[in-house]
């Protein structure tokens, strides 16, 4: 996944600005998609694909701001990129909060726009790649039965068989069937690897998508 997979989608009202800033990111390399509403936005969004969304704050039905509530609420990681002619400091700062990328009064100049477009996307191949990772645990952990997942927490919790053997009430042979099926089933060779696994397992598949302002470092 690099940045020849990213899609910037650009939501305005404004024909000549979704026009304006479609050349403008089709002229520096990137695959864009525009759409005259929120609601046409969600209906061609591709949670596949990396890319970020350079949205308008003031649209009918749908502003800005609520789109970006409704990103979050649907658990959708995709930066965000205000660019706005009605913005103040309030809203801003609700924004960046939020986790928005950057917050730009409209006219904005080329090269601050097309800098802000490439963190955001750069953030959100990373954002892509840790959710594939934890995806990819969370199914090959799916993949144990029950009483490999068990003897698998436990020797991720540094215990050895014959404890496990005691706190499951199970003979040692048969921990050591377990321990056999669960690594092979992982596909990891050590306790520490399975650690690993479970801690990405458990860790949320939107983490750090409220981080957008640490993508400008």
């Amino acid at each position: 996944m690099n940045e020849r997979d990213a899609v910037i989608y650009v939501v305005d009202d404004d024909a000549a600005m979704r026009d304006s800033l479609n050349f403008l990111l089709d002229a520096a390399g990137w695959h864009t998609r525009t759409c005259a509403s929120a609601q046409e936005f969600f209906a061609a969004f591709d949670r596949r694909l990396p890319g970020c969304l350079v949205l308008d704050v003031m649209m009918p039905l749908m502003g800005g701001l609520e789109v970006q509530r409704q990103l979050r609420a649907q658990d959708i990681c995709l930066p965000v990129i205000f660019l706005t002619a009605h913005g103040d400091l309030p809203m801003a700062v609700q924004a960046m909060k939020r986790g928005a990328i950057d917050f730009l009064e409209k006219p904005c100049k080329d090269h601050v726009l097309l800098d802000a477009v490439g963190r955001a996307v750069r953030f959100s191949i990373q954002q892509c790649m840790t959710r594939s990772s934890i995806e990819a645990a969370r199914t090959r952990l799916a993949s144990l039965t029950l009483r490999e997942r068990e003897v698998a927490e436990l020797l991720a919790a540094g215990e050895c068989n014959k404890t496990i053997a005691r706190k499951l009430s199970i003979s040692d042979k048969t921990v050591q069937v377990h321990r056999h099926n669960a690594m092979e089933k992982l596909g990891v060779h050590s306790t520490a690897e399975i650690a690993r696994l479970i801690l990405l397992a458990d860790a949320p598949a939107t983490q750090g998508q409220e981080s957008g302002v640490d993508a400008t470092s």
